[in-house]
């Protein structure tokens, strides 16, 4: 691992507790002006969702009704009831994003499998970062909002299920992940700036729990609208 890469997993709590971590539970509210543009305005207004650290599974519960819950996985993306029993299902969900324009509405599915994945990253960074097949390299200092900040650029293995293959990490000088730069394949690819403040200790580990995504401008910096996508958590819990 890079020294870089060491001292953001030491701002979030040490490589040892996130490989000893099983699961994250999160509450709070994922809105922005991306799910209106796609037909699922409010869909997740109130987000609970588990996350499993060591492997990419997430469950919300709640998803679309009180006594549903929306399960996703890389390959397989499903409504169901509290019984197990299946509302509705997709496999390979990412393929059902082909041919997708900007304004192609989505159904309950690409929600899911969208929020899925990048809720999933989002909640297991930077630790994700340390896994198999993932490729770090320190890129130059960045000057953003008055600051100075320390860049990782990130290469995923197709296997991974998240926005792109090259993303951009962007640390404080206390190792704390501020910035963090995609084009989301699903979405045309068009690129995002997503900013993370407002950290917490839970069990240990550090998240922010504000975090908003925003256009990138021609210069590099990030837009300061529209807001495409926001994520407040109130709770947070680590097993």
């Amino acid at each position: 691992m890079s020294a870089l890469l060491d001292l953001v997993l030491d701002a979030h709590g040490g490589l040892k507790p996130w490989q000893d971590a099983r699961t994250v539970h999160a509450e709070g509210s994922i809105g922005g002006l991306l799910w209106s543009l796609r037909g699922q305005e409010g869909i997740l207004s109130t987000t609970d969702a588990t996350v499993d650290v060591q492997q990419q599974r997430l469950v919300f519960e709640g998803f679309t009704g009180p006594r549903l819950r929306g399960l996703f996985t890389p390959d397989r993306v499903a409504i169901e009831r509290q019984n197990g029993e299946v509302v509705a299902e997709r496999s390979a969900p990412r393929d059902a994003f082909a041919g997708h324009g900007p304004d192609t509405p989505w159904d309950q599915l690409h929600a899911l499998y969208f929020a899925g994945y990048a809720l999933w990253n989002y909640l297991t960074a930077p630790y994700l970062l340390t896994l198999p097949g993932v490729v770090v390299e320190e890129l130059e200092p960045w000057r953003e909002a008055d600051e100075d900040w320390r860049r990782l650029r990130a290469v995923f293995p197709q296997a991974l299920a998240t926005h792109s293959t090259e993303q951009v990490f962007y640390c404080n000088a206390a190792g704390l992940l501020r910035r963090h730069d995609y084009a989301p394949d699903v979405l045309g690819g068009t690129p995002a700036a997503h900013l993370s403040e407002h950290h917490v200790r839970a069990s240990g580990l550090v998240f922010p729990t504000h975090r908003y995504v925003v256009p990138v401008q021609e210069d590099g910096h990030a837009a300061s609208e529209p807001i495409l996508i926001t994520i407040d958590l109130t709770d947070i819990s680590v097993t």
